[in-house]
């Protein structure tokens, strides 16, 4: 009798949410780009329309309640974006799962922190808010830095000059008076 083989660990296959399928979000996206409770539909398409307006392909699904496991949300929005490409922001009650093909994930992370409002309208403007709001002007705040720490620097070697031009003036050995 031989020894069973070594299970050899392989890649789990994507956890969807409970009662929720890849098919029916994509074929409710399919018209508006969003995938809701029929009495949120028209303000998320608002939202998605603004986002557009910036230059971001937002999809948006709800689902009605928290899956067993957050990770099954940004499986969920990744499956939907692979699929459909774009930025993908799936909300439940009390979890948010988002995935991009467009947006960095820092980008996408902060914009995932400001939805945890339960209100999924409320959710996805705030999330716009924060994929579409102007960053910080990281070159002009490198250049002022540099300036600064040049500023410092020229300053500390003018005051280290002065102070050796004062000591080197000065009497290395007085003498002392006589008697």
């Amino acid at each position: 009798m031989s020894a069973p083989l070594p299970r050899i660990p392989v890649p789990s296959a994507t956890d969807l949410p409970p009662g929720i399928t890849l098919e029916q979000v994509l074929a409710d996206l399919a018209d508006d780009q969003v995938s809701a409770p029929s009495d949120r539909v028209a303000d998320l398409v608002e939202q998605v329309q603004r986002a557009q307006d910036h230059g971001i392909d937002l999809r948006v699904v709800v689902v009605d309640r928290d899956p067993r496991i957050d990770s099954q949300l940004r499986d969920l929005a990744t499956e939907v974006g692979t699929e459909d490409g774009g930025t993908v922001l799936v909300l439940s009650p009390g979890w948010v799962g988002a995935y991009s093909d467009s947006l960095d994930r820092v980008t996408l992370e902060a914009a995932q922190d400001r939805t945890y409002t339960g209100d999924p309208v409320v959710s996805t403007r705030n999330f716009v808010d924060s994929v579409t709001e102007p960053g910080p002007a990281w070159t002009a705040w490198t250049i002022l830095l540099i300036l600064v720490v040049a500023a410092v620097a020229g300053a500390t070697a003018l005051a280290k000059a002065v102070r050796r031009r004062k000591t080197d003036l000065r009497p290395s050995n007085p003498v002392a008076g006589g008697r």
